[in-house]
């Protein structure tokens, strides 16, 4: 048998007394909350597996839509007035989900909550290890959005949902915003000027959030060059041919941008040889080993951290691309996307008030994930507009790719977290 020391007497004694110093930091309205989302934990996990396996991938309509159904059922049983928003047919979107407790007497802030539906690939379902679950948008952002929707299930279970002015917007494109964006992000800037601040249920990390992501646009390469028999290459009637160019091309992006922490950019489709064409996310072309290619068409995105860092590096692209190899020309055209979303003041300050919820809970302070490590998201869209936090969704690795997972420990505390600081925000 094991001594008792003084020492693991006070660490006793510390284990003891901490849930009495959490309750004591919490309203019996709070304590109410966390009780629900306690009992409710599981419950959660099955509606999130039923939501991962519904495939909504943005460009499928039908199972984005089918997912803003399951969640318009949900928010419509505590009380809010839920409302499917379709997008024009040409802009091959499924919608947005809006639901809304526009409580003209509540005195506090005004919130508007953040989340979107559809994900970027389909065909992983649901598949449990453990504390640990996979599929397609288990973590982004499936998750998040359960997250938020219990986080406004305990208030409403506490009674105090009722006298909030919340205002909730699952988009169904975040991942490939519906052009043109004046449209596809109409109702959500509309929502934001009925608002005070923005919370984003995008991915935790561990015990941080976010005030601030990096801004993302597109970009498309084209580059042209002679053609003919392959032994006459590099001579003055022929040149280097598209390819070379082309790779000349990234090769200096690559120069230029690779020990940037805040500018990156991505060629993620390149297609090139005697003919080539691309149509959406994929391309195809024709060469020979004897042939020196005369076309290649590059698509990726650039990334930057405000505006003016975007234009620069935009100027930088343009004349590498114009210092062309013998016989070739290129272009580059740019498309904005998701603008950045700077890390204010005000954000900070929503973020101190989120610490503060989090030590209450015994959950520790919230720090901060750098704006460089964070990818673009929607809320950046109304952050010129009204002060916001993201990260407040669930915990878990893997986006965009195959064995995207998420923490199925972890999403209760972070379901108590957000729900708190919407209570305290909302009767601010």
């Amino acid at each position: 048998m094991k001594r008792i020391t003084p020492a693991l007497i006070s660490i006793l004694l510390i284990i003891s007394v901490a849930p009495i110093a959490k309750s004591q930091k919490l309203s019996p309205e709070e304590q109410r909350i966390v009780n629900y989302i306690d009992a409710h934990k599981d419950e959660a996990i099955a509606l999130l597996e039923r939501v991962v396996n519904i495939e909504s991938a943005t460009q499928n309509t039908a199972g984005v839509k089918q997912v803003g159904q399951a969640f318009k059922s949900e928010f419509e049983k505590i009380g809010l007035t839920a409302r499917w928003i379709d997008m024009p047919p040409e802009m091959n979107r499924g919608g947005h989900l809006l639901a809304e407790n526009a409580n003209a007497n509540a005195r506090g802030k005004r919130i508007l909550l953040l989340g979107h539906i559809d994900t970027v690939l389909q065909g992983e379902h649901w598949r449990r290890a453990g504390k640990i679950a996979f599929g397609a948008g288990t973590s982004d952002m499936k998750g998040g959005d359960v997250v938020l929707l219990y986080a406004l299930k305990a208030l409403a279970d506490a009674g105090v949902l009722k006298d909030l002015h919340i205002i909730v917007m699952l988009t169904g494109d975040e991942e490939a915003a519906g052009r043109p964006v004046e449209i596809s992000r109409g109702d959500m800037i509309a929502a934001a000027k009925r608002s005070d601040l923005a919370l984003s249920f995008e991915g935790a990390r561990g015990n941080d959030a976010t005030v601030g992501r990096r801004g993302s646009s597109s970009w498309t390469l084209e580059v042209n060059g002679k053609t003919g028999h392959s032994s006459q290459i590099f001579k003055q009637q022929m040149g280097a041919g598209a390819i070379l160019e082309a790779s000349r091309i990234l090769d200096k992006f690559y120069e230029e941008f690779h020990a940037s922490k805040t500018v990156t950019f991505n060629p993620s489709l390149f297609v090139g040889g005697t003919e080539a064409t691309v149509t959406g996310s994929g391309g195809n072309a024709t060469g020979k080993t004897n042939v020196v290619p005369a076309k290649v068409i590059v698509r990726g995105d650039l990334r930057f951290a405000n505006e003016a860092e975007k234009e620069a590096a935009r100027a930088k692209m343009r004349a590498i691309v114009a210092a062309n190899l013998p016989q070739t020309s290129a272009k580059i055209t740019f498309e904005d996307g998701i603008p950045a979303m700077a890390p204010t003041e005000a954000n900070y300050a929503i973020l101190n008030q989120l610490s503060q919820v989090s030590e209450d809970l015994g959950l520790g302070k919230v720090g901060t994930v750098d704006p460089a490590d964070r990818g673009a998201g929607d809320i950046a869209y109304v952050s010129n507009l009204i002060p916001g936090l993201d990260g407040l969704g669930a915990d878990g690795g893997g986006a965009h790719a195959p064995g995207e997972s998420v923490n199925l420990e972890s999403r209760p505390a972070l379901t108590k977290r957000a729900a708190i600081l919407i209570y305290r925000l909302a009767r601010q």
